[in-house]
Formats: structure tokens, sequence, C-alpha cells
């Protein structure tokens, strides 16, 4: 029997969700493509023409790209990486030299200062040589010092941080916690104020880059007391700092090379100028920041589809099977056809949403947290079907095709390496949840009162007068649009029609936001607990923006005669997949096992079942679920390990 968790934190559900809505970005002063396709509003002006990047850093972009290409091929050994479980120390020392460290650093602080565009460009090459380098660059760049001293910083912060950051530092983000994972309201470490001072006690969990780095992004809680309102806050902490203890650097199943840990805290000393913006604001902090920083994932992702793309071709063509090459069967080539389509529509929704963010016109939160989701859950399947094809090869390690005489194809670590991007940065069912919340924004705005049962009937009264306004002018124009005209979105016709696709995106936000209305009525103030149906809408919502996206991405191409014509045939095939599995998600909306779920699992963990388990025995070890992260002294050794030492 498991021994019991013996430190956890009680937080009611009505305070977790209290904790969390505080911490959204509530404000709309931009416009969101994203945001109007849930509200079945086809914008389709606000990313096309698509945007293009300036050409000062297209010329700078370009010029890193071919030095990081020079050192991805000759400097960094994935096969080493994966087989001794670290990256080289001279590999660091290598893209600490090329200024990898600083890529979206501004040049007054040492920095590239890459657009966001060449930045995930960046990410996408030294991914495909090395997914735990990849997770190393963008663990520093994306959500440790860089990007929240950049965004929220003070001068003196950013000058006396972001040098460090750019040319030696490596730096991570440390917010979760042994029993606190995506509900930071049951946060446990604290940031005592003393003085100038806050002593920081606690225990992070997953701290990637933690074993390595050299200054660290810590999310703790402040007591509110007299001076202080307390809450949340984010500190930058000096890993080398008295009391912090690396107590253990954790292995997975894939990103071997990956410097992930568990770090304690035990009376460290931090300066109040560390505080990174006013006490209580660091959950906010933290959301901000991965506003942007959440797009490194998905550029990790594409660079994967690449790579599989271009196993998939050269093995396909070489391997027959009854008299002709695997590609040409028909069950092979389907595969290889989604593999293909679905490579480019993750590059269309990365470029899209990157250079929007680099524009900086549109709100793209939405965006981003799409392309996190898509692309976590496309590159997957991408993977998967790429094992398929390379059959027993494809589970067979790279090493050992090697030793036989073989190509060293790692097809089965590509599929175990992506697989922690479907949790990293938010899981696809959180994702799904905070992408939902944005997505019916508009109508909790406007009735949110009208069905919360805490509300009175003076308040329902006044939430029922303004949702009819509101709703007396947007339920009639979910009835008819562009996409019933069979000339809308001509200019999308040269040799191969997009036209009918993106009247189909059309139809289909108006279909959504229906769909979403009807649930809204249905369930009232039970929708958030129909999370497999808002799981559902926001599916439907990443394929038609990814649709979207690979149509302008293709008129983009073939505007500049840059394989437009073979963009177009690859948007069309990547738009008709899809298509299909939109009208899957729209019929799994009404017709599912969502009522009969719940009753199963009640009876699971009330033991009617347990029955089912056995005649097998449990390898598993002895201990709790939940590690103790009881605050003080910490009793391990010391495993941190900084590149260069």
């Amino acid at each position: 029997m498991s021994a019991p968790t013996t430190h956890r934190s009680t937080v009611t559900e009505s305070e977790a969700r209290q904790v969390a809505e505080a911490a959204r970005e509530r404000d709309w002063r931009k416009p969101s493509f994203a945001k109007e396709l849930f509200l079945g509003r086809f914008r389709l002006d606000l990313v096309h023409p698509h945007p293009l990047p300036a050409e000062e850093s297209v010329r700078s972009g370009e010029e890193f790209l071919a030095k990081l290409r020079a050192f991805c091929e000759t400097e960094i050994d994935s096969a080493r990486i994966e087989r001794e479980a670290r990256i080289p120390d001279e590999v660091v020392a290598g893209l600490k030299e090329l200024g990898a460290l600083g890529m979206k650093i501004d040049p007054k602080y040492g920095g590239l200062g890459l657009t966001q565009l060449y930045y995930n460009k960046a990410l996408a090459l030294v991914g495909s040589a090395s997914p735990a380098v990849g997770a190393l660059l963008s663990a520093h760049q994306s959500i440790g010092v860089p990007q929240p001293l950049k965004m929220f910083g003070t001068q003196e912060q950013k000058d006396a941080f972001l040098p460090r950051c750019a040319r030696t530092d490596i730096s991570a983000f440390l917010l979760t916690e042994p029993d606190v994972g995506s509900d930071p309201a049951r946060l446990a470490t604290t940031a005592v104020p003393d003085g100038d001072e806050y002593v920081l006690d606690g225990v992070k969990l997953w701290t990637t880059n933690g074993v390595v780095a050299d200054l660290l992004v810590v999310m703790a809680r402040v007591p509110k007391s007299e001076g202080h309102p307390g809450g949340i806050t984010a500190f930058v902490v000096e890993a080398a700092a008295e009391g912090v203890t690396v107590e253990h650097r954790n292995a997975f199943m894939g990103l071997r090379g990956i410097e992930n840990g568990v770090t304690r805290f035990h009376r460290v000393r931090v300066p109040a100028a560390h505080r990174v913006g006013p006490e209580g604001a660091g959950l906010k902090i933290a959301l901000t920041t991965l506003n942007t920083g959440r797009l490194s994932l998905p550029a990790l992702c594409a660079g994967a589809g690449k790579w599989c793309l271009k196993i998939a071709r050269e093995w396909s063509a070489e391997r027959e099977q009854w008299g002709k090459p695997v590609a040409f069967h028909e069950a092979v080539g389907a595969k290889i056809s989604f593999i293909a389509a679905t490579t480019f529509a993750l590059e269309a929704v990365l470029d899209l949403s990157s250079q929007m963010a680099d524009e900086d016109r549109n709100d793209i939160r939405i965006e981003a947290a799409l392309a996190k989701l898509y692309g976590s859950e496309m590159a997957w399947r991408m993977a998967d079907e790429l094992v398929q094809i390379r059959g027993g090869r494809g589970y067979e390690t790279a090493a050992s095709l090697k030793a036989r005489g073989e190509r060293a194809v790692p097809a089965e670590q590509m599929l175990r390496d992506l697989r922690i991007n479907r949790i990293f940065e938010g899981s696809t069912e959180i994702m799904h949840l905070l992408i939902a919340r944005e997505a019916v924004d508009a109508h909790l705005s406007v009735a949110g009162d009208l069905i919360d049962p805490s509300k009175s009937l003076p308040d329902k009264a006044r939430a029922g007068a303004h949702a009819g306004v509101f709703y007396a002018k947007w339920l009639p124009r979910l009835l008819a649009g562009p996409g019933q005209l069979p000339t809308s979105y001509g200019e999308f016709r040269h040799g191969v029609d997009l036209s009918c696709h993106l009247r189909y995106v059309e139809r289909a936000a108006r279909r959504l936001a229906r769909s979403t209305f009807y649930g809204m009525s249905r369930w009232q103030g039970r929708m958030e607990t129909r999370q497999n149906f808002l799981g559902r809408i926001v599916d439907i919502g990443a394929e038609l923006f990814a649709m979207s996206a690979a149509c302008v991405r293709a008129e983009r191409l073939r505007t500049r005669d840059e394989h437009g014509r073979e963009a177009y045939q690859l948007a069309d095939a990547f738009c008709r997949q899809a298509r299909v599995r939109v009208e899957e998600l729209f019929a799994r909306l009404w017709t599912n096992t969502d009522d009969l779920d719940p009753k199963v699992v009640r009876g699971v963990l009330g033991g009617a079942y347990a029955w089912l388990e056995e005649g097998v025995v449990d390898p598993s070890g002895d201990g709790p679920w939940i590690a103790d992260a009881t605050p003080g002294p910490s009793t391990a050794d010391n495993a941190r390990r900084p590149y260069g030492d």
C-alpha cells in the first residue's frame, strides 16, 4: 500500500477559480482573429494579406540561421546527448559564443534582437538537431528570466540581468510544486518580507534548466501584512544563493538531455529589488509572458514535422512491398499525405502567429494558445504515423539500427521527445479550458451574472437586459454570411481552388458560435463543468484557424513566386483533411458519452470494478503518490551542475 501524502494545501473550487480569473488579462484593446472566429465572425482582413517581416530583420535572421545551421551540423551530436542523457558543456559553450542565449534580447543588452519569427525558426532548426537543446534554449528565453524582465522588469533589473542572460547565464522558470500543477491557488512556496529583503521557503518541481541554471524566476506567495498587499509574486533568484538546493535531477521517457529537477528553498534571502512587478502580480506576469512564450513549443513541433516528412519520403521511396514502393500503397500513402499537409499547416500557423506577435497590431493570446495546443497534438500524431510507416524499424532505437548496419533513424526517440509537449506549459486539457474561457469571454461579459447562481435577482435582471441587447444584434448575424456566396474569396482561386475552404471556415465559424450559444443556454452556470464539450469547441476553432493560416500562407507564397503551386496543393489537401475532422467534432458535440462517463468514474473510484484489476501484479515501487514538500532545510546533496563547472 502506498504511503499517504503528508503535506497538502486545501483550496476550494471557488477560491481556485477566483485566483485564476484575477490573473487573466481581461481587456481586449486590440483585435483578435481567433476571438472573432469563436464569435462567428470570420475576419480574414486581420490575417490577409499575410503580414511580412521587415527586410532588415530577414537579413539579420537569415545570417544567424546560417551560422546556427553550421553549428548544428558539426557540433551537436544528438545520439551522444541521448546516450549520455546530458548536453555536453562544449555544446552549451558554443551556443553562448554564437549568441544563441540572447536571440530575443535587445542588442543594447548584448543580445541578437531577433524577431519572434526568426527566433522560432532558430528553435525549429536547433530542435531538429536535438530536441533537448531546443528545450534548453526555449525554457531559458521563452519563460525564463529574459521574457518577464523584458515585459515587466525595471530598468535596473534589465541592466543587471539581461546582459548575463544574453551571453553567459542559463535561466529557469519555477512555478510548479509537488502538489501544485495547473492550480496555482494552492501555491505553498512563501516569500516573507524582512526589511529590504524577502525570505523564500518551499519546494519546486519540474524545473526545466533548474539543475544547470544560474538565474531563476521563482513564483512565491507573499503573506498579506501591513504595507504588503501580498499574493503570488515573481522574483529573480540567484541559483547559487545560500539555501537553494537542487535535490534531484529528474529522468523522463524522452528529452533525456534536459536538466530538469527538484529545487528546495530554505530561508533564501532575496533583495526586494529583485522582485519583478508588484506583489500579487506573479500569475499575471506568468500568463502574459506565455502569450508569446507558448510559440516556442509549436516552433519545435513544426521542426519535428519537417523531419518526419523527410524521413517518410526517403524511406517510403526506398522500401518496396509487393512490387512497388510502400508510399504507393494507399494505407501508407494516406499517412504521408497527412504528414506533408499537416507540416505545411503547422508552419503556416507558426509563421502567422509569430509575425502578428512581431507587428503587435493584434491581440494573439488565443492564437498563441491555439498554436501550442494544435502543434503539440498534431506533431505527436505525425511522429506516431512515422513510426508506423517505418514498421519494426520505427520501434527500434537508432543505436540498434546503426549497430546492425542500417541508417540510424531516431523515430522512436522523436515520438518519446514530442510526447511531453502535450503536457509542457499547459496540458492539452488545461489549454482547452484556458482557450474556452477566452473564447466565451464576450458571452460572460454580457450574460455572466445571468448564469451565475451566486448573483441576486436584481443583478440577474440587469444582466438579462444587457444580454438581450447584445444577442438581439449578434444572433441574427449568425444566420447568413459570405460563406454562402460561391463568388466569395475569389482571389484564392489559382489552379487549385482554396476559396471553397475559406467559405467553409466562414460557415463553420457561425455554426461554432451557434453551438457555443446553445451550450450556454442549455447548461448555463454548469457550462464550465462541461469540459469535453468545451474541448471540442476549442478543437474546432483550432482546425478553422489552421485552415485559414494554410490558405493565407499559400496565397503569400504564390504572390512571391515561392513554390506557390505546390503550396496551394498542400493547403487544399490539409483543408480537406481538416474538414473531415471538423465535421466529426461537430457531431460529437451532441453525440457522445459525456453523461455516462462520470457514472463509470464513480464506480471505479468507489471500488465497484476492483474485481477487473485481478490477475495482474503491480511492479510499482512503494512511496507516496506525491512527495512531501514541507518547508525546511535540505537533507540532500546539491545536484546543481552549472555548465562549465
